[in-house]
């Protein structure tokens, strides 16, 4: 009963430090180690031991999969080469740094050293990830954060594992090179084939719980028999994560893929804020069993700053390095505030200290290793991760733009509403009701339009056609939910269909557009469509940027007829201005259809997009 209530009370704890965390932007990893640590002296709450099983076969797998689940494959390979100088050869360098200061200040063996290297060696996927999602970085600098991340602590266990056995004296320079490339290879592969065998499963499985089911058994089954066979259980678990997520739209029904994303979620805030109040909840008997161990106060405390000093500046020294070679041998042109984001962006967190509960119970100055390794942790979420919002806002580095999302959102939509038309139209037979059809093509236009509306600034208050349809529909399903459940309370419907109509109707309401509003709008001074995309289409080549025009900013058309327009586009062969295809008129379009002019732009404030209507691309 103690254990049951106390994890109640860890859980619960948890959640409401990380939910004020959220509430005030603060971050919620260092505000949970806080929190952890000031409970820790309390004297009602009890010592905190975190076993190191419980880290790496309890924790560990899921936090890992969750985070694979969401990683782009597509950008993995992208930015492999990086990744892999960060998660292989910036975990090794960071080790043998630290190993050199730690043996040089500490009467330990040069094994012990580097075994403490690799400890504090891999950052934390957890406190990287809460980090960049909460300041908003350039979306390539957050990729290869998160890619390196999932991939160091493979790399850190296995130089761990080797230089405990180079302690005893039982490994060689070969063996190490051979348990690395065992662990990595056989990872991959132990990954790879638990993917494909549950794809096999999820194929035939069209019940979202079994799916779920299957989802959170994934991660165990990929670890284990990963480290059975001495191979590397986090490359195994990342490996099998990335195929599933990017399958996932093949492998799996809609349902299924919507009640795994929340469920995961849900299990990710859990772990994610337990862990890392647990981690505070272990400062109070670490620091008493290394102030105790007879080691001079003095000389402890200058190793610790020593030791979190190293892992702070060999971060920069590798990734700048790396940086300025590729600069001078022209190999890469990435600008200097990049790296200087990525070098700060290293902080530290549960698999550091789990990762020093593995070291054997007779390793000299172990009480000394745990509070070192509790230092790095704890510096460098306190100095890096208040300091990286700092770093990147007077970098003036922009994260995603809510603007530019919503441009490449639309003009996919668009291509996929497309499609949907003209399958649509080869679908349609003899006999299929014309009102059917025409539901059809208003429910893809309209949310098609709707994206289109988050763009452009205009001076009307006028609300948008699909923020009206919106308003009105959730108003609708408010007073068809209040009959339903009157109906409930007088007990004149059976139990079991009163929940399957409501259930209809929450369907329907989440499935309605929502678009997220933000104080913070982070647009750019000028909006334009991707650069790549006019190398494809003759007509976005040939059309100029700008054409001059003699009619003022409004629709001609729409004022004729006595309509509100939403937004207004610019033809580029002629010059004429009409209203875009969310406006009631949709004289854009109509224009295109008289005349055959291909590319017109948005004349919105700010906006500096294109769009053909040819070849129906964006540029």
């Amino acid at each position: 009963m103690h254990i049951a209530i106390g994890l109640v009370v860890l859980v619960a704890s948890a959640a409401a430090v990380a939910a004020l965390a959220r509430r005030f932007g603060v971050s919620e990893p260092l505000a949970l180690t806080l929190t952890g640590v000031a409970a820790s002296y309390l004297p009602f709450v009890p010592e905190v031991h975190l076993e190191p099983e419980v880290v790496l076969l309890g924790l560990l797998p899921p936090l890992l999969y969750t985070a694979a689940l969401r990683t782009s494959l597509v950008d993995f390979r992208a930015n492999i080469g990086g990744i892999a100088l960060l998660s292989v050869g910036l975990v090794l360098f960071s080790t043998f740094a630290v190993a050199t200061v730690v043996w040089w200040l500490l009467p330990v063996p040069f094994a012990v050293a580097v075994a403490l290297g690799a400890v504090v060696a891999p950052p934390d996927a957890v406190a990287a990830t809460a980090v960049a999602r909460r300041i908003g970085m350039p979306r390539r600098i957050v990729t290869i954060l998160e890619d390196e991340s999932l991939f160091n602590d493979a790399t850190a266990l296995v130089a761990l594992r080797t230089a405990i056995a180079a302690s005893a004296g039982a490994v060689s320079l070969w063996d190490a090179g051979w348990d690395f490339l065992l662990a990595a290879g056989g990872g991959a592969v132990v990954g790879i084939a638990v993917a494909y065998v549950l794809a096999l499963l999820r194929r035939r499985i069209t019940d979202p719980v079994l799916d779920t089911t299957l989802s959170f058994l994934a991660p165990f089954l990929a670890y284990l028999p990963a480290e059975e066979i001495h191979a590397s259980g986090v490359i195994a678990v990342v490996t099998c994560g990335m195929i599933l997520g990017h399958n996932a739209p093949v492998w799996q029904s809609a349902a299924s893929r919507t009640a795994e994303r929340i469920n995961w979620r849900t299990v990710q805030f859990i772990l994610e804020s337990a862990v890392f109040l647990v981690i505070g909840l272990q400062v109070s008997g670490i620091v008493t069993g290394a102030w105790e161990s007879g080691l001079d106060h003095t000389l402890l405390i200058v190793t610790a700053i020593a030791v979190l000093l190293a892992v702070m500046v060999s971060r920069p020294v590798w990734v700048f390095g790396w940086a300025l070679a590729g600069r001078l041998t022209g190999r890469s042109a990435v600008p200097l505030t990049h790296p200087a984001v990525v070098s700060w962006a290293g902080m530290r967190g549960v698999v550091t200290l789990a990762a020093v509960l593995l070291l054997p119970a007779d390793t000299p100055q172990l009480p000394v290793l745990k509070l070192l390794a509790l230092v790095v942790v704890g510096g460098t979420l306190l100095l890096q991760g208040t300091s990286l919002p700092w770093l990147v806002r007077r970098l003036r580095l922009r994260g995603p733009s809510r603007a530019e999302d919503a441009l490449q959102k639309a003009n996919l939509l668009t291509q996929a509403a497309n499609a949907g038309l003209a399958a649509l139209d080869e679908a349609i037979g003899p006999d299929t009701p014309e009102e059917v059809v025409r539901s059809l093509r208003d429910r893809v236009t309209w949310r098609t339009n709707a994206a289109w509306e988050r763009l452009g600034r205009p001076e009307s208050e006028l609300a948008t056609p699909t923020a009206e349809y919106r308003r009105l529909r959730l108003e609708m399903l408010r007073a068809e939910r209040d009959t339903v459940l009157r109906v409930r309370d007088a007990g004149e419907a059976d139990y079991s269909i009163l929940q399957s109509v409501l259930a209809r109707l929450d369907l329907e309401e989440s499935m309605i557009d929502r678009f997220d509003e933000s104080e913070d709008d982070q647009r750019p001074e000028t909006l334009a469509g991707p650069v790549g995309a006019a190398a494809d289409c003759a007509h976005l080549r040939a059309a100029p940027l700008v054409c001059e025009s003699t009619e003022p900013d409004v629709c001609a058309e729409c004022l004729a007829e006595g309509l509100t327009w939403v937004h207004l586009r610019m033809c580029l062969t002629c010059g004429h201005i009409a209203c875009c295809d969310s406006s009631p008129g949709n004289h854009a379009t109509g224009h295109f259809g008289a005349s055959r002019h291909p590319v017109m732009r948005s004349v919105e404030p700010g906006e500096a997009w294109r769009w053909c209507y040819v070849d129906e691309l964006l540029g």
